[in-house]
């Protein structure tokens, strides 16, 4: 017998605020956590901004020991174990150490790399001779699923504890697997996010793209633009962001407070045919996964309130603005609200997915539709397809009740997810 599926506690790492309420208040307000980076601007790259979470070193020793902060060097998984924590406290879950691990509790908590600037350091120091002193938590570090081995010792899970990896969809294809394990009765829950380093050694590919912006170094706060007719490319970013998801039962019998339900999801890929390439989507992937997502909800478009796109601000927004229409067959003013959160963060790579579905569920519980800024003015390829009043630039008190969303990844991925406000 298949579960309910719910959302019973969020974290964050984001550009634009570190915890749940920092980011709330930011995401209702507009602020853009979008920076200069002196660093950047020294390396000569041509995007020199990007959004990365503030943290100070007391919020670090919050969650890490003297010792283990010492040579640590992986912001992935120090932004994954803050946001980790974060949720489970605030789902009520007791961080308990005994012998005994929590059978019933697990995390898949995604990753694009980890410990790039960890791995950068032990090559030089291997190039040194120096091999010994390496240290003895480099291999915890730069192995990919670092993140959730972190946060499985931490929290004592005795479940399911994995780390998956598919680029930009990271996060939300994380809640979709997440989602399967608890409807299917594997677990009673799951710590579903995913986290992205921060650097140029993480950034510097995508500047040699061209495909970031480089035309707003003098005005960061402007420089993520998703579904402008003056974006220039998107801003790269970092973080976390964490949800612990729950079959109902669970989270009735312990009282805890219900975020949203998860009612449906759908990962796929186009298979780099057709439109599809490394970099580019297929379109009939893209429908056919938000179709089967709408599809196993047991939901017609016309139910979906609004939609948290993927929307980097390039190129490829009025591409993905089309897919949503196509495959929804909602044009116009028909079509539901839709906002990105990527003007506010930048794009934050693999974090981006969950940071981005946190905001999708504080909408939800609150009841508001944030505001897309930077985006007066609209892509007139955009404005063909859709109504310019369903890109609201301005935070707004809304019930909705269901919204829709969806990431797409390099090598052409896919996931998209469906979070319905929870009734029992």
């Amino acid at each position: 017998m298949s579960k309910r599926v719910v959302i019973t506690g969020l974290g964050v790492v984001a550009p634009n605020g570190v915890g749940i309420e920092a980011f709330n208040h930011s995401i209702k307000n507009g602020l853009s956590g979008i920076r200069h980076d002196v660093q950047l601007q020294n390396l000569q790259f041509s995007c020199q901004i990007v959004g990365q979470p503030q943290l100070s070193e007391a919020l670090k020793a919050q969650y890490f020991t003297e010792l283990e902060l010492r040579g640590f060097n992986s912001t992935g998984i120090l932004y994954g174990v803050i946001a980790g924590i974060e949720a489970w406290k605030n789902a009520g879950l007791p961080i308990e150490i005994n012998n005994e691990p929590d059978w019933d509790s697990g995390t898949i908590f995604g990753a694009g790399t980890s410990g790039i600037d960890k791995f950068r350091e032990s090559i030089y120091k291997i190039d040194e001779l120096q091999v010994r002193r390496l240290g003895s938590t480099v291999v915890a570090q730069t192995m990919n699923s670092g993140i959730s081995a972190y946060l499985g010792g931490k929290l004592g899970l005795g479940n399911q504890v994995t780390t998956n990896s598919s680029a930009c969809a990271t996060g939300t294809e994380a809640i979709v697997m997440a989602y399967d394990c608890i409807k299917a009765g594997k677990a009673k829950r799951v710590l579903a996010g995913s986290t992205s380093d921060s650097g140029p050694y993480i950034w510097g590919g995508f500047d040699a793209l061209r495909v970031c912006s480089s035309k707003y170094n003098d005005n960061p706060k402007e420089g993520s633009r998703p579904m402008s007719a003056t974006a220039s490319g998107f801003v790269p970013g970092s973080g976390s962001g964490a949800l612990l998801i729950e079959d109902l039962e669970s989270a009735l019998e312990r009282g805890a407070t219900i975020y949203a339900e998860i009612v449906g999801g759908n990962v796929n890929s186009g298979g780099q045919r057709g439109n599809g390439s490394m970099t580019a989507p297929n379109s009939t992937a893209v429908q056919r996964c938000i179709r089967n997502a709408i599809a196993n909800s047991g939901i017609v478009p016309s139910d979906i309130d609004a939609i948290n796109g993927h929307l980097t601000a390039t190129t490829k927004d009025s591409l993905e603005i089309e897919n949503w229409a196509k495959a929804l067959e909602l044009t116009g003013t028909d079509f539901p609200y839709i906002n990105s959160l990527k003007s506010m963060t930048g794009h934050c790579l693999s974090g981006a997915g969950s940071i981005e579905s946190i905001a999708t569920v504080l909408q939800l519980h609150e009841g508001f539709i944030f505001g897309n800024i930077n985006c007066e003015d609209l892509h007139p390829d955009i404005t063909k397809i859709i109504d310019s009043s369903k890109v609201p630039l301005k935070t707004f008190n809304y019930n909705p009740s269901i919204i829709a969303k969806a990431s797409f990844g390099f090598g052409d991925v896919n996931a998209c997810v469906i979070f319905k406000k929870f009734k029992k």
